[in-house]
């Protein structure tokens, strides 16, 4: 099967809901739009990020933590007040929200050496694991060995399995976090699959705790998750699924092309060459200055960081994420980022999920779609959808339905 499908497909006229802009940057705007998504499951409220939006400063990630954290905080504060008094329920619903916000003040900021970063990060999952221990949603913290240090994930095992039952391992990209992404664990176990989220090098606790940037060969990652996971009981070997969004769209496929225990795919958005995409979006002049060397490109890079607020953020995120210290360097790895060449031999049937807005990764969905040479298909969702940003930000219902029903008979 090689479908290309765009669902459902209508004509649609007019501006669409994300025309509208709550902060006037592309990324913090994104990254707000998020947040407010996870409403659907309790993991935010509308008027709570409302709030916090009319306070962040324009290009101003000290802002950003601070309006972040000031709410997180408060909610933290409710849910303890509440459970000391005995309400469980309010409580667990305080801490999941606090755990959200912590997170989400670490989303937008670079500062590694900050004492907030480690702070907020562990802060985030205390909160969340009180929420866990209140509520008695289905999920565990677990340490994956990896190399000397360990990726945090948490299992979230189905009331409904039966039996050995398929186990759908993901993780996120570069900037958000796997408990985040609630409308991919939340119907997998709904569902009767086990769900493993994962925090690769370069993300959540991994970079912010354990300081381990990421990493172009992916299968080094996902192979030991891969062995820890089949030692975890109530698990079929022969189902184990692999979804990686957003940066994870080349993360995920990379590791498929190596470790061949994984039996089905998921990219989302998919990307053939993440480097090349990166580079496209920086434009021609920079694009030129690498070519001069080390010493040009990095002038170059600085002339462009002062003129552009967001490009001197992207630099410092991409910089503390991969590990190296300068524009050049940063450039050599993630050209390394790239599956010409290989995505022919990703064996599992594989769904790439885009959208006809996407942002970061204009048209890398399609030329992955068209490298494959296993069982695919390339489901791109429209406006009609209300779900065509990247990774369905804002849609996550119809993300949901749109998975699932793709998942559902092959795993």
């Amino acid at each position: 099967m090689t479908d290309s499908i765009t669902w459902p497909n209508p004509s649609f006229p007019g501006p669409t809901w994300t025309s509208h802009q709550f902060i006037d940057d592309v990324v913090m705007d994104d990254q707000l739009k998020h947040h407010i998504s996870m409403m659907f499951y309790g993991m935010s409220d509308l008027g709570e990020c409302l709030e916090v939006a009319r306070t962040i400063r324009l290009h101003d990630e000290e802002s950003w933590v601070s309006s972040w954290s000031a709410m997180a905080r408060t909610l933290q504060g409710r849910a303890e007040d509440s459970e000391r008094n005995g309400h469980r329920i309010s409580a667990g619903d305080q801490y999941l929200r606090a755990s959200t916000y912590w997170r989400a003040s670490l989303m937008h900021f670079t500062e590694p050496e900050d004492p907030r970063t480690r702070e907020y990060a562990l802060t985030s999952y205390a909160c969340y694991d009180k929420y866990l221990e209140l509520s008695g949603y289905p999920g565990e913290r677990l340490e994956i060995p990896y190399e000397d240090s360990f990726l945090p994930a948490y299992l979230y095992r189905s009331p409904h399995a039966t039996g050995p039952a398929p186990l759908i391992i993901f993780h996120q990209g570069r900037d958000a976090w796997p408990e985040d992404t609630r409308w991919v664990y939340d119907n997998a176990i709904r569902r009767g699959y086990h769900c493993l989220a994962v925090q690769g090098p370069g993300q959540g606790m991994a970079l912010r705790v354990n300081n381990l940037p990421f990493r172009y060969d992916w299968e080094n990652v996902i192979t030991p998750v891969v062995d820890f996971a089949l030692e975890l009981d109530g698990i079929d070997p022969e189902r184990l699924a692999l979804m990686g969004l957003s940066f994870g769209g080349y993360l995920a496929p990379r590791a498929a092309v190596f470790e061949k225990r994984i039996k089905l795919l998921i990219a989302d958005p998919g990307v053939l060459d993440w480097g090349g995409s990166i580079r496209q979006n920086l434009g021609a002049e920079l694009s030129a200055a690498f070519d001069q060397g080390p010493e040009a490109y990095n002038a170059a890079s600085a002339r462009a960081q002062e003129v552009s607020p967001l490009h001197a953020w992207g630099i410092r995120d991409f910089l503390w994420k991969h590990g190296v210290d300068n524009p050049y360097d940063l450039t050599v790895e993630l050209d390394k980022c790239d599956l010409t060449g290989i995505a022919d031999q990703i064996e599992c049937p594989t769904l790439i999920m885009d959208g006809v807005t996407e942002l970061f990764s204009v048209g890398e969905g399609q030329k992955l779609f068209e490298a494959l040479t296993c069982e695919k298909e390339y489901l791109v969702l429209d406006e009609s959808t209300t779900a065509q940003l990247h990774c369905q930000n804002g849609a996550n219902a119809t993300a949901a339905e749109s998975l699932y029903a793709w998942i559902d008979g092959r795993l």
